[in-house]
């Protein structure tokens, strides 16, 4: 394997022969870890894409030691059916996996304008890219997400797919205020080139957020957000993430996600912290309230309790709490 040269923490495994990147219009990125079978189903989907455009695909294997995933997805980059990269993020953790992959993008393409990112328990619909790379350029937008459609391992928990933890941020292509999750995105060069490495924060890297971060210091630096509702990827459900204690962890962690956030974004202002914090205890106050609404218009009790759990996750990121689940990812 030989180390990138702005970056021994991570190492090319292998490339598609012949690879002219200097023709490549939009790198796909798509992170690994411990899903050997799954990345290959997510590579298909990508193989399957129907575009003109030229597009190569970086797949960050974050699993060093035993590389599972690579060495499944290397023989179709070294045989040229995969156009493209395999490289090893040697340190753990999702942002350095993104960090890994948007780094490379940068010095291994010259000339891309899109950079988007799926996940190895995705798979794109065939127009996925298409969609996305026409939306950000229709919509004038240096960031686009789209929608991660639940499929539930076990076809009786399609019930969850309304569930906030599960369901879209926004039903309609436009412009959108906010995007929270890398899962479904594409995003400018020149937001990388802007914003430039680390992209995310590695504080996030066991948390998850560094996604959300990333997004509102994009934001705040102006760049244009927007959002492709036809450009749809299938994220696999497994029956673990329906149980109680998991949605609830999850709706906490979202809750520390959010002030997290909010404190980098009011950082250098006069009382940021007792701001956020004055807000969190409002939110808290408000949340039976908000769940009583909720529930009253779903009939769930699981989506009515979302709002307190994301109160309180805010309210217990004052006192250091932090809900890692990817530091543990056979439970996740």
């Amino acid at each position: 394997m030989i180390p990138l040269p702005s970056d021994a923490s991570v190492s090319i495994a292998g490339r598609s022969p012949g690879l002219a990147a200097e023709t490549v219009e939009a790198v796909v990125t798509l992170p690994t870890f411990k899903r050997p079978k799954q990345v290959q189903e997510t590579l298909a989907s990508l193989k399957a894409q129907r575009t003109d455009r030229r597009f190569a695909i970086i797949v960050m294997e974050n699993e060093a030691e035993a590389c599972e995933g690579a060495k499944a997805v290397l023989p179709l980059f070294e045989s040229g059916e995969m156009p493209g990269l395999v490289i090893i993020a040697h340190e753990r953790g999702n942002c350095s996996a993104y960090n890994a992959g948007w780094q490379t993008a940068i010095l291994q393409f010259p000339n891309f304008k899109h950079l988007l990112v799926i996940d190895d328990d995705e798979i794109a619909e065939p127009d996925w890219l298409e969609r996305m790379c026409n939306a950000a350029e229709s919509l004038g937008a240096d960031i686009v997400g789209g929608p991660q459609v639940p499929v539930f391992a076990d076809p009786s928990h399609a019930r969850w797919a309304g569930h906030p933890v599960f369901a879209p941020p926004y039903r309609e292509t436009g412009r959108v205020p906010a995007l929270y999750s890398s899962g479904n995105l594409l995003v400018g060069r020149n937001v990388l080139q802007a914003m430039g490495p680390p992209f995310l924060d590695l504080r996030f890297n066991f948390m998850g957020g560094g996604d959300s971060d990333f997004l509102s210091r994009s934001a705040q630096k102006g760049f244009v957000l927007g959002w492709c509702a036809e450009a749809k990827v299938n994220e696999t459900v497994p029956a673990r993430r329906v149980e109680a204690d998991w949605i609830r962890a999850r709706s906490l962690r979202n809750g520390v996600i959010s002030t997290l956030v909010e404190k980098k974004k009011r950082a250098g202002t006069p009382l940021a912290g007792l701001k956020v914090f004055l807000k969190s205890l409002a939110l808290l106050a408000a949340s039976p309230l908000r769940g009583a609404v909720r529930l009253a218009r779903t009939g769930s009790l699981t989506s009515g309790l979302y709002p307190v759990y994301v109160a309180l996750g805010r309210v217990l990121a004052e006192f250091g709490y932090a809900n890692e689940q990817y530091r543990q990812p056979e439970k996740n």
